[in-house]
């Protein structure tokens, strides 16, 4: 307030009360306790009403603000960067969190200042006099009206310009899950015990960064996780003839600056002893593999190796210009993924972090060949596969995103369901899942192989 209407204060905001801030950390953890929190955010960068537009622009809904002070705090009220917080609670929940302010020392602290509309307006009133009223879509775009000029001047226009237009599209709600299959079963536990561990090579080169988690999936399914970096392969510390599966984990490998694994994979092609281990573990009908991300680039390069790979495409720069590191939906397509057997038909969300993502095919029957062997497509909330963007974050024709050989034992895709294993790792989770995340299916299924 103070820079745009270029007046000076001298006042700024302070911690008055350590005893406060203390009975609020309290307060709220006692409400994560109950479960009553169903959202929040801090008002400390622009005020309680820009603090309550952004929490309206990321739940695509109208809001109702009445603040029960006079005109002349109504200023202060609603632009004062000073500690404090907004938290979403439900009607029904309401009496008893206010209650529990009252019993900690907050009575004078938590009131309620907004409520949800069904439509998208946004009003705002002070002591019952209406001060200002707009559309979601409205604030929204104009919060951020300087990023998309700066974003089309950087990046792909036309890209910047579909995620710009998509803010005032009804009938966009952001992740979903709608799973044809139950997170909580556990396909692999028969196999589990067993006793046998097989043993699967979480396979790194220089600049692969996602080796942890990777492993820590594939410990989840039953597997003995053996962190296997190039160097040992090529110095004998170990050798792929001793694994029963490989993963080929996400990252930068040798800083990406021949592009898309290129490093990665011409350190194979171009070393007679790397090729023929890769060449015969690829050719062993008894063994899996999986590329994530980075690991998916660079194994898409080494198709000459791969049985029934032959329509597999090279990835590129993605269409926006840019490393794109988002949270999107994508479908689980029917395909020969031994990885994604009783999963065709889902819908859930899955992290994507890459910069080149985009396939590409070298004519259009290699691409009409691959049709068959997708397995997972970027997706809008019908289902339907998507190339626009941001739904699909680089391009990919047919929003494809992960694709499979022809026996189903090799599979490849860009985004990283390792990071999304267990349902806390999602910033968003369907209520009913429990500990494990759907996506740790995956590892499950790799499991029953063995």
């Amino acid at each position: 307030m103070a820079q745009v209407y270029e007046f000076a204060d001298s006042r700024v905001p302070a911690l008055d009360s350590v005893d406060l801030l203390k009975s609020l950390v309290l307060f709220i953890n006692k409400l994560r306790e109950e479960d009553n929190v169903l959202s929040y955010h801090d008002r400390s960068d622009g005020g309680l009403f820009a603090c309550l537009a952004e929490m309206a622009f990321a739940g695509r809904c109208g809001l109702d603000i009445e603040l029960a002070a006079d005109l002349k705090q109504a200023l202060p009220a609603l632009f004062a960067e000073e500690l404090g917080c907004v938290m979403q609670v439900a009607e029904s929940d309401l009496d008893a969190v206010l209650s529990l302010a009252k019993s900690v020392g907050l009575a004078e602290q938590v009131s309620v200042v907004a409520r949800v509309r069904d439509d998208q307006a946004i009003h705002c009133s002070v002591a019952g006099e209406l001060l200002f009223s707009s559309q979601r879509a409205a604030l929204e775009q104009r919060w951020s009206d300087v990023s998309h000029q700066i974003q089309r001047q950087r990046d792909n226009s036309e890209c910047a310009d579909s995620e710009f237009d998509l803010i005032e599209e009804e009938g966009v709600h952001g992740l979903l899950a709608d799973l044809s299959f139950n997170p909580d079963e556990d396909v692999a536990a028969p196999f589990i015990a067993t006793g046998v561990r097989p043993k699967i090579a979480i396979l790194r080169e220089q600049g692969v960064n996602g080796q942890v988690e990777m492993a820590a999936a594939f410990d989840r399914a039953g597997f003995q996780a053996v962190d296997v970096h190039m160097s040992d392969l090529l110095e004998n510390r170990a050798q792929l003839k001793d694994f029963q599966m490989l993963a080929a984990c996400g990252g930068f490998s040798y800083g990406d600056v021949l592009g898309a694994g290129s490093g990665w994979a011409s350190n194979i092609l171009y070393n007679s002893k790397l090729l023929d281990q890769f060449k015969a573990f690829f050719e062993d009908e008894n063994v899996l593999g999986l590329g994530v991300c980075n690991g998916c680039q660079m194994m898409s390069q080494l198709r000459e190796l791969i049985p029934g790979s032959a329509a597999w495409p090279h990835f590129v720069r993605n269409t926006s210009e840019q490393f794109e590191a988002r949270l999107l939906n994508v479908k689980v397509e029917q395909s020969p993924s031994l990885l994604l057997q009783g999963m065709a038909g889902s819908q859930l969300p899955i992290v994507v972090a890459h910069g080149e993502g985009r396939m590409q095919f070298e004519s259009d029957e290699q691409q009409i060949q691959a049709q068959a062997l997708i397995g997972l497509r970027y997706c809008d909330e019908s289902g339907t596969a998507s190339e626009r963007y941001p739904l699909n974050p680089n391009g990919s024709a047919n929003g494809a995103t992960a694709i499979t050989n022809e026996d189903g034992r090799f599979s490849i895709m860009m985004p990283h369901p390792e990071r999304l294993f267990r349902s806390v790792q999602h910033s968003w989770a369907d209520p009913s899942w429990n500990e494990d995340g759907p996506w740790l299916r995956i590892f499950r299924n790799a499991r029953t192989l063995f």
